[in-house]
């Protein structure tokens, strides 16, 4: 019998027939008829958001299966709900990081208790496959109304960062050095929507700075494979943001230009996807922690 390839294999050989059929999964959402109400990240039985890489897994397993909801569960929890899995229904891989204890015996005759980390799988349902569940599962969010070219909420959380951000000229981004946000006018860009997208993208960048999350990938010059590592980790942290603020990730005109760079990524290094998505993740918890908090806003 043929050994069932690994999870990283398995994740990587997926994301590559996304990206050569010319889709970059973590924008599947926003281009499916089927999903009319707010994108949101996907959630747990118990309403709690996936994060990471599970994100852009059960985004495009929604978008492939024509599923409109957001909620997703195992056999066990759907039955504990009673709800019932629909005979033939096949589940989506969900992953979460897990280790395990070896000992070693080093050069010098000593052993040595070792933690080697791995990443393990399971297998989860959309609710839309799932019969006799309570109906507030079924809820589809309403689509949020087209926002005014500023809108004050979405700005004051890209204001709490701290972030420097400046308008003017028709380039958007993050110079690391004299460290701040270079942003064309709002009033340039196509809609509010393709304004924030764009300033999601490169606050995600601001935060590799070497005093926050200091996020290099050797990168040496503009294009080399560490800069499009980057821009992988700012297209999924702008992702993960605009279903956090409710907004629409507008395409980048140089994107395209990056799918080669990722594609030999993903082909070298099975684990690729999963450090940027792990990175992303980690920019975006970022970004959210320096949201003021109700006390701090009262103070």
């Amino acid at each position: 019998m043929a050994q069932r390839p690994d999870i990283y294999t398995r994740i990587t050989k997926q994301i590559i027939a996304d990206l050569e059929a010319g889709t970059a999964p973590w924008r599947k959402p926003w281009s499916a008829d089927h999903l009319a109400g707010r994108i949101t990240r996907p959630l747990r039985h118990n309403g709690i958001a996936y994060r990471g890489l599970n994100i852009v897994l059960l985004w495009a397993a929604a978008v492939t299966h024509g599923y409109a909801a957001s909620t997703w569960m195992t056999y066990r929890q759907a039955t504990e709900l009673g709800g019932q899995v629909r005979k033939g229904s096949k589940g989506a891989l969900v992953i979460y990081a897990d280790t395990f204890r070896k000992t070693e015996t080093d050069d010098a005759g000593q052993e040595r208790d070792l933690t080697i980390p791995f990443m393990k799988g399971y297998t989860v349902f959309n609710v839309d496959q799932i019969d006799g569940l309570p109906e507030s599962f079924h809820a589809i969010p309403e689509a949020p109304a087209e926002p005014e070219m500023r809108d004050a909420a979405t700005d004051a959380f890209f204001a709490a960062t701290g972030a420097d951000i400046r308008h003017g000229g028709t380039q958007a981004y993050y110079a690391v050095e004299p460290d701040y946000v270079q942003m064309p006018p709002v009033e340039t860009f196509e809609n509010a929507e393709a304004y924030y997208a764009t300033l999601g993208h490169e606050v995600t960048h601001w935060t590799r700075h070497p005093e926050r999350l200091d996020r290099s990938f050797g990168r040496k010059r503009w294009g080399d494979a560490g800069y499009a590592q980057e821009e992988l980790v700012a297209e999924l942290g702008a992702a993960f943001l605009a279903a956090d603020l409710g907004l629409s990730p507008a395409p980048r005109a140089e994107h395209a230009s990056y799918i080669d760079h990722w594609l030999r990524g993903l082909r070298h290094d099975t684990r690729y996807i999963f450090q940027a998505a792990a990175h992303a993740q980690r920019a975006v918890d970022y970004l959210h922690a320096l949201q003021l908090q109700p006390d701090d806003a009262a103070a």
